[in-house]
């Protein structure tokens, strides 16, 4: 985890998501707060030898900056999620054979998730990881083809909606978050934002 110099902010400052997923939306909307989403239009291309964890932490920061660089006085947050088995990166499947694919090679075997966080403030920054391991239960052909035509997680790293039916896919599941598993770790996203003079929650207006 990194944090820079920082100093107390804003009672309620504009918040930006740099992050036109879904998942991110539904997660931030837990804390209550007031934020738009935009979508930073950045390279996500993976550099050469770089790992699933750097990977993942980098391009979190880089969301977040290109969203800050024209919106300067507001607080920006950036995510970026990653999953690896067996030290290979995993990708969106995007059509239900390479879902069934991947998660039959998921059986009985764990996934770890990374999701990256940055916090940019007129203050100062901070950046964090979540790291997310995932065991599948033994899968048999029918509870996956069931699954994926019930839900259809094609846009989902790993093939699957932790918050949804996705769940009756696992033996186990280690995180300090479960939402970071969602797309978004709020328990360091909220720590973040108390050290930058953001008490949540809110007091009611």
């Amino acid at each position: 985890m990194t944090h820079t110099h920082y100093s107390q902010g804003p009672e309620r400052p504009q918040l930006i998501l740099a992050s036109g997923s879904p998942y991110r939306r539904e997660c931030l909307q837990k804390l209550r707060l007031p934020f738009t989403c935009q979508s930073p239009d950045i390279d996500e291309t993976p550099q050469t030898d770089e790992s699933v964890e750097a990977m993942t932490r980098r391009l979190a920061t880089q969301k977040a900056e290109a969203i800050a660089l024209s919106h300067p006085q507001t607080w920006v947050i950036g995510s970026d999620q990653s999953a690896s088995f067996q030290g290979t990166p995993l990708g969106k499947p995007h059509t239900y054979d390479r879902a069934l694919e991947q998660l039959r090679h998921f059986s009985g075997q764990t996934v770890t998730f990374f999701t990256a966080l940055t916090l940019i403030t007129p203050q100062g920054r901070w950046e964090g990881l979540d790291q997310t391991q995932v065991r599948f239960r033994h899968l048999d052909d029918r509870s996956l083809r069931a699954y994926l035509l019930s839900e259809e997680p094609y846009d989902c790293a790993g093939s699957f909606k932790s918050e949804g039916l996705g769940i009756t896919l696992f033996e186990s599941i280690q995180t300090s978050d479960p939402n970071a598993l969602i797309g978004l770790p709020l328990i360091q996203l909220t720590g973040f934002l108390r050290e930058a003079g953001l008490a949540l929650p809110l007091d009611p207006d």
